[in-house]
């Protein structure tokens, strides 16, 4: 929700709730007062008609029926009501009730009835008034103010009533909640296009603050905000404008530093290239007369051709990893069988298993696990993985496992060894990164193994995971969907965990420790590489 609706609702929902209150603290106040007014008039009358009705009730001949001289008296009661001078004389139905210990012995009009509890308080000698519901004779109802008095009459138990209709008063009160409605939406359209407005004055800059940086974070560098007036958001556009001026050239010297840094690496490989070919023919022309030579040549020039080896990997490493960083990196795509990727990767770290000692098992599908790939890149990265494996595994056994899932294939290298710590399954993956840089590589790896196999996952459109545990073990897992660059549903059909039953399985060397075991161990089927060292 943007600011500009939270603001506008905010100022909606707050002038709402004022208005709605003013208007019934308005309505009421209204109210009680027509209401009080109504009453004094009420008050007013019944005095004046008491009299009349004393007056009329002494003057009519006590021979004549109660009913009779009620009427009169009703009638004289109406007639000066009518045709009065007095202008505060209000309207109003006069109601004559002769009752006796609560019963009703007659009324004037006839069958008219009044509330029994106003009817009980007026026989207790007090002016009493209620508020209630009245019927017409038409069948109507309205709502009315009954006031009561009892009279000083030779008629036993006559009481005087006045009804005044509250209709007047009612349609008031209508006409004004119509027009505090009426006058409540209008200033609450108003205050709310007023706050558009003038939050509209604050939210423009702000979305214009917010585009202009989505546009830069795109690589739009040259993107910047308009800057009008001197006010605070003339003040937010030049400091926008001075972060973006900073950042761009600190983004510019940082691609120049980047591309001279990959130029460098490429260019000193290429230029090693020839020095390290005619030492490399030396130490061939040295090592193919190594019986000519005493004991401590002959072992100068095995070192000389190893770490010559070495170092032809590593020059090849860093070529590769510079063509990833230069985005050059490409894919010679054929549709392969992951299962045979595997073999060839074992066959390469095969040896070092067997000096090692260490049993590597495989689970794979019977059926062909067939995908779309650079065989060479996915051998080298499987090579990597057993060889980090192996050396890592400290003589226990290492578990491939192959599976395929819905348009995505994976292996996951499971050893128990040294394990990770934690924070570090990330780190692994970092060029020249060592978890323990004073342990022995038994595979003479160059440390951008893992890196560039990483860097080869990602070309696939897949991923290269890592999980360890101190003691226990660590995982790798590759996932590459079977197109590379084909969309999936980011899961692996392979989980990425290091069991601890599995631990639990490896057979007891003589010390306690892990040690092998040759008849527990199935023939091995799948993959290592030259550049086996975790980083």
């Amino acid at each position: 929700m943007s600011l500009q609706v939270r603001v506008i609702g905010s100022i909606l929902a707050a002038s709402a709730a004022v208005v709605l209150i003013l208007g019934l603290a308005m309505v009421s106040i209204v109210a009680q007062r027509l209401v009080d007014s109504k009453l004094s008039i009420a008050t007013s009358e019944i005095d004046r008609a008491r009299a009349i009705v004393e007056q009329q009730v002494s003057a009519t001949d006590t021979s004549n029926s109660t009913q009779v001289r009620i009427n009169s008296a009703r009638a004289a009661l109406t007639n000066r009501s009518t045709g009065g001078t007095s202008e505060s004389a209000a309207v109003f139905e006069p109601v004559l009730v002769v009752s006796d210990n609560g019963n009703v012995l007659a009324t004037s009009p006839e069958a008219y009835r009044i509330p029994d509890r106003l009817r009980s308080f007026v026989s207790q000698g007090q002016i009493s008034y209620q508020y209630a519901t009245i019927d017409r004779a038409d069948g109507s109802i309205y709502k009315a103010l009954i006031i009561g008095t009892p009279t000083e009459s030779d008629i036993p138990g006559l009481q005087l009533f006045l009804v005044l209709p509250l209709e007047n008063e009612e349609a008031t009160l209508a006409l004004m909640r119509g027009l505090l409605s009426f006058g409540g939406v209008v200033l609450i359209v108003l205050l709310v296009g007023i706050a558009w407005l003038l939050t509209q004055q604050v939210t423009a800059p702000v979305r214009s603050a917010s585009r202009i940086a989505q546009r830069f974070a795109a690589g739009h560098l040259r993107e910047r905000m308009r800057v009008d007036g001197e006010d605070e958001m003339a003040r937010l556009a030049i400091s926008f404008n001075a972060m973006a001026e900073s950042l761009s050239k600190q983004i510019h010297q940082l691609e120049e530093y980047g591309n001279l840094q990959r130029q460098f690496t490429s260019d000193v490989s290429h230029e090693l290239r020839t020095p390290l070919t005619t030492v490399r023919m030396a130490a061939d022309m040295i090592a193919d007369r190594a019986d000519d030579l005493d004991p401590y040549t002959r072992r100068a020039a095995e070192l000389m051709v190893r770490e010559l080896d070495r170092f032809e990997s590593l020059l090849a490493d860093l070529l590769e990893i510079s063509r990833h960083d230069a985005g050059v990196a490409d894919l010679s795509e054929e549709r392969i069988d992951l299962r045979t990727c595997v073999t060839a990767a074992w066959q390469q770290v095969k040896h070092l298993a067997g000096e090692l000692g260490v049993e590597v098992t495989f689970e794979q599908p019977t059926t062909p696990v067939t995908l779309v790939g650079d065989s060479r890149r996915i051998e080298r990265i499987l090579r990597n993985l057993l060889a980090n494996a192996v050396d890592h595994s400290e003589g226990n056994p290492v578990v491939v496992r192959v599976g395929t899932g819905d348009n995505v294939v994976a292996v996951t290298v499971t050893d128990h060894g040294v394990g990770l710590k934690p924070g570090q399954e990330a780190l692994v993956f970092n060029r020249f990164w060592r978890a323990d840089p004073s342990r022995v590589r038994h595979s003479g790896g160059t440390g951008l193994g893992l890196a560039i196999s990483h860097e080869d996952a990602v070309l696939h459109g897949g991923r290269l995971e890592a999980v360890g545990e101190i003691g226990v073990g660590s995982c790798f897992r590759l996932t590459l969907p079977v197109t590379p660059g084909s969309t999936w549903n980011g899961e692996s059909p392979l989980e990425l965990t290091v069991g601890q039953g599995e631990r639990g399985t490896v057979p007891q060397g003589p010390q306690g420790t892990p040690g092998a075991s040759e008849s527990d161990v199935p023939p091995p089927s799948v993959i290592p590489d030259e550049e086996g060292e975790r980083s």
